[in-house]
């Protein structure tokens, strides 16, 4: 269902705009790209400037990473730790072989492992190994609070820190495409879940490595990717109000 705005007092009340992230944007980039345009249509529409106007997002996004971002206006703003808590799907393509420190292509290449011991049987029921409850830890560069810090800026640094495990669990897991050193796969999981920890682990129990080359969010609860727009195609809504 794509997103119906009647008139610019909607983002006032509140709404849950589904946005397609680009890629190498932040979801703050969003936020306040989305932010920025409401606040002139309406100074335009309606000669107004809202100093405490609210502009949020529900579920960050890696700049690297693409797809579904919730991006919430006004009251709408409450509901965003409840749409954090929804189930999440993703699109995941991973390289076989080697590895990264940050599980993904943030970092260079930092190990190779043999693959010739990969089929696609193998990597088939190893992934139904990953359904289920679960603990998993997070990667070393990522956002999580660290004494203050996040982890990654730990990590930049060289500085060697421990992370905790976190509670996840995966209800879906689904070989979409075998093309060696490359994988597709598709994930349905719980808030908190990692998909570069998921592709690193992933490597480690084909006895190999692994790295995320590519993602992309399909859904979060009941919003999906196909119904979501563009920051053009919301921009030019925001034109014909």
């Amino acid at each position: 269902m794509r997103l119906d705005i009647k008139s610019i007092e909607d983002f006032q009340t509140g709404m849950v705009i589904p946005i397609n992230k680009p890629y190498e944007w932040t979801s703050f980039d969003v936020v306040k790209k989305i932010k920025n345009q409401i606040g002139k249509k309406l100074r335009q529409a309606l000669n107004i400037r809202l100093k405490n106007f609210k502009v949020g997002h529900a579920g960050t996004l890696d700049p690297l990473a693409e797809g579904l971002v919730l991006v919430c206006t006004g009251k709408a703003t409450k509901t965003i730790n409840d749409l954090m808590s929804d189930e999440k799907e993703y699109l995941a393509t991973i390289e076989l072989g080697k590895t990264t420190p940050s599980y993904d292509l943030e970092t260079e290449y930092d190990q190779s492992f043999p693959t010739e011991h990969i089929s696609k049987e193998q990597v088939n029921s190893t992934l139904k190994t990953f359904i289920g409850e679960q603990d998993q830890v997070p990667p070393i560069y990522s956002a999580k609070n660290i004494n203050g810090k996040r982890a990654y800026d730990y990590a930049r640094k060289g500085e060697e820190i421990e992370l905790k495990a976190n509670k996840i669990t995966i209800s879906e897991l689904e070989l979409i495409e075998y093309k060696m050193p490359l994988i597709k796969i598709r994930i349905v999981c719980s808030k908190g879940t990692y998909i570069r920890s998921l592709a690193y682990d992933i490597g480690k129990r084909l006895e190999s490595g692994a790295h995320l080359t590519r993602l992309i969010r399909t859904r979060i609860g009941s919003y999906t990717l196909d119904s979501s727009l563009t920051i053009e195609e919301f921009e030019k809504k925001l034109t014909n109000l």
